[in-house]
């Protein structure tokens, strides 16, 4: 085995798209080596079927579909939330055919109240869903994306900020229960992401490809809440995260798994840019890790 290899870089592939077989047929010349599909709030898809042209697409490529990714609001009741909760169960029952371990995505919120309003509704819906992924051996992580809400109030996820990670992990401590993590998203919040690899990165089951830059101009004019965006989400190797640093302290903790670059909001390097972005980013990373080639020791 390749021991550069228990850390992959690869990308996201949204899978509402009408071909996402063709999507990979494209990108994986580039070098890609592991692919996170991902739902937006429904599954519009057959899943067995869509497992078998994903592979096909994969071929004989050493490419991997580990975490599969459902995002949207599973904890309330209406329709595209119920549609939400759903794809959660279908995808866990379903992840062996992709021979994915991991599902990923937001954990739902009640919409408009504090974060500790959601806790009850968070320990029944995950209680449950936890139980049945428990039961085929697979792990759900939940993305530490705030989706612009905050302790007070929001509309998407309450696992945006450690202190809610206490909170959940206390309600539910279940081992198959774990992040998501991006250092991106630390970064919205002038949040350090190295301390948090160390304390929480047994938790990581996941981890997204996503950096930021802090417009340090704009926070010492206007702070972080005022007209002009304090922070802007970037590909990695273009923001402020020292990726070398969080790998290696990735390595540390004993994380094995994928970064899977999470495109589509560079400021600059999106639109016609937007693979040149993540080509750029898949070669920095790899750099990072240690680079692209495993070079075995003198005999």
């Amino acid at each position: 085995m390749n021991p550069l290899a228990s850390i992959r870089i690869g990308t996201m592939v949204r899978a509402n798209d009408a071909d996402p077989a063709a999507t990979l047929r494209q990108i994986l010349p580039h070098g890609f080596e592991s692919i996170e599909p991902f739902f937006w709030q429904t599954v519009n898809k057959n899943l067995p079927r869509l497992a078998g042209e994903l592979k096909e697409a994969i071929g004989d490529a050493d490419v991997t579909m580990g975490t599969l990714g459902m995002f949207g609001n599973p904890l309330e009741t209406g329709e595209l939330d119920r549609a939400t909760l759903e794809g959660w169960k279908l995808l866990i029952d379903h992840a062996h055919l992709f021979g994915a371990n991991t599902i990923s995505g937001f954990t739902g919120r009640m919409r408009g109240t504090p974060i500790e309003d959601s806790l009850p509704r968070f320990t029944q819906v995950w209680g449950d869903l936890a139980r049945r992924a428990a039961d085929k051996g697979v792990r759900l992580a939940f993305e530490n994306c705030a989706m612009d809400g905050n302790w007070a109030s929001g509309d998407w996820n309450i696992a945006h900020n450690p202190d809610a990670w206490e909170l959940m992990f206390d309600a539910l401590p279940m081992d198959n229960l774990g992040l998501e993590w991006e250092p991106c998203h630390q970064h919205v919040y002038m949040i350090d992401p190295l301390p948090q690899v160390r304390k929480w990165g047994r938790k990581f089951f996941h981890v997204h490809g996503k950096d930021a830059t802090v417009r340090w101009d704009v926070v010492r004019e206007h702070g972080i809440y005022g007209k002009l965006p304090h922070v802007q989400m970037r590909t990695p190797g273009f923001g402020d995260t020292d990726w070398t640093r969080v790998i290696s302290e990735l390595r540390l903790v004993g994380y094995q798994g994928s970064i899977d670059i999470e495109g589509w909001h560079d400021p600059v390097y999106r639109d016609e840019l937007e693979l040149t972005g993540q080509v750029a980013a898949l070669d920095y990373l790899k750099r990072c890790r240690g680079g692209a080639r495993f070079i075995p020791n003198p005999a």
